[in-house]
């Protein structure tokens, strides 16, 4: 199993004044969010009032060509990219989710997961509620639906006192495009303006991709309604703590992408240049376990003064899967996707500075390639804290028993992956890397930002 923890899913919605072709746009920034999700894709668009869509498993270019993209045709529309976190991998599960109701159809993307949707579905399945997915997405449709007599702003409120948890939703009716944060903002959605109209998605790296420009980011709590009369806003009454899940900022968005003001690039680079600070270490060259690692590496190396250089490349044609039908080959796998630049290692003491470890498996191939490459020393730098507990808002972690840092002290892991040294960020020094908003970190240190399931609720706690 790799180690890394997995990306959620990718939300894009485009509105028009003007354009009914606007399927390429939504397939640009698709594509700007394949990072976010690798399992199925698809866009839903209103044509005169009815919402036809396409979706499949696989990658964006897999599901969508341009005979399909031709017939995709309507002046609002949402699109999504998948990572399964709830419910299983297979199409009827794949977004946007297109339903019929009294008011009409209506189609929903949603990135995040809902901590209490066993028990929204088990109340919708006694008042005879009939499923056709296993996905947490098609509860919220089924929510709306319920509450949704006269006015939308009202009947996604109700919906948002009901659920728990973390989304970012862009929906598609008959004449509008919704866009929903959830009160914690712990799935970043972000707004931007195009000549005609507007643009909701995920990461701004999808703005610049399609020629937008950047409005701002959705606030947390808020509801963003765009139809023929512009934009209108309707924040939350409530108030809550800003959460941003912090390994938006570690790992998961594009270094081109800006989040709620901050730049991830910029956040790598910092908190590359804060453990520099804290773990010093004498070395010839700091090295990225690339791709996420290498902002990080390069601000290690800017404030220790050491050289950065290329010690790892990374085959950049790896496909989503890889047959691995016994042990040796499972053990060869990290060797199909890195390969150790000798010429640069050889003799050197090395910095490999990377963004996390989770179950320590990778790292441990990674180090034994190195000191096999005829690297002298291996000292691992790790840009955010140990992994410690899972994630229950979106993100896919192991159980705890298959966290090395649940289980492990930093010396034990040090011994596990064969490190001359390893150092981990400090949780202070995290935050200080991302200035003074709130951010979730729970993972980090098992502070949620609500209520969780307990172990022994078929939840990873």
């Amino acid at each position: 199993m790799e180690d890394k923890l997995h990306e959620e899913c990718g939300v894009i919605g485009i509105y028009s004044e003007n354009s009914n072709d606007i399927a390429g746009h939504l397939y640009y920034g698709l594509y700007a969010l394949q990072h976010r999700g690798q399992e199925s894709a698809g866009i839903a668009i209103n044509r005169n009032g009815q919402i036809d869509y396409h979706k499949d498993m696989g990658l964006v270019p897999e599901v969508f060509n341009d005979k399909i993209i031709n017939k995709l045709t309507g002046n609002i529309g949402i699109g999504h990219v998948r990572y399964s976190t709830t419910g299983e991998s297979y199409v009827e599960n794949a977004q946007p989710l297109v339903v019929k109701y009294k008011k009409g159809d209506i189609a929903l993307a949603h990135n995040g997961n809902l901590v209490n949707a066993e028990a929204l579905k088990g109340m919708l399945e006694d008042s005879g509620v009939v499923f056709q997915t296993s996905i947490d997405t098609e509860v919220i449709a089924n929510l709306l639906a319920r509450h949704h007599k006269s006015d939308v702003v009202a009947s996604i409120r109700k919906v948002m006192e009901v659920v728990k948890g973390s989304y970012a939703l862009v929906m598609l009716s008959d004449n509008q495009l919704i866009g929903v944060r959830d009160p914690h903002g712990l799935r970043p959605l972000c707004i931007g303006k195009l000549s005609d109209g507007y643009v909701l998605a995920s990461e701004s790296c999808v703005l610049d991709t399609i020629g937008a420009e950047f409005y701002r980011d959705v606030e947390p709590g808020e509801i963003i309604i765009i139809d023929k009369n512009g934009m209108q806003s309707y924040k939350s009454d409530k108030w809550c703590k800003k959460n941003l899940c912090i390994f938006e900022l570690i790992y998961f968005a594009r270094p081109d992408s800006t989040i709620d003001g901050i730049n991830m690039y910029l956040f790598r680079s910092r908190t590359g240049k804060i453990l520099a600070k804290e773990a010093p270490v004498d070395a010839d060259i700091v090295i990225s376990v690339p791709d996420s690692g290498t902002p990080a590496a390069i601000g290690y190396a800017e404030e220790s003064g050491i050289p950065y250089g290329i010690g790892l490349i990374k085959n950049k044609y790896i496909g989503r899967t890889f047959i691995q039908p016994n042990q040796e080959m499972r053990e060869q796998g990290v060797k199909i996707k890195l390969n150790v630049l000798k010429q640069n290692i050889e003799g050197k003491r090395v910095i490999m500075v990377d963004d996390s470890i989770v179950r320590g498996t990778t790292s441990k191939r990674i180090v034994e390639m190195l000191k096999k490459a005829g690297a002298k020393e291996v000292h691992v730098r790790v840009s955010s804290p140990p992994v410690a507990y899972s994630c229950h808002f979106g993100i896919d972690t192991p159980y705890r028993n298959q966290l090395v840092g649940a289980n492990n002290t930093v010396e034990e892991i040090r011994e596990l992956i064969g490190a001359d040294s390893l150092a981990y960020i400090s949780l202070e020094g995290l935050s200080k890397a991302g200035g003074d908003q709130g951010f979730c970190k729970a993972c980090f240190n098992g502070d949620y930002p609500m209520e969780v399931p307990l172990e022994g609720n078929n939840k990873k706690y």
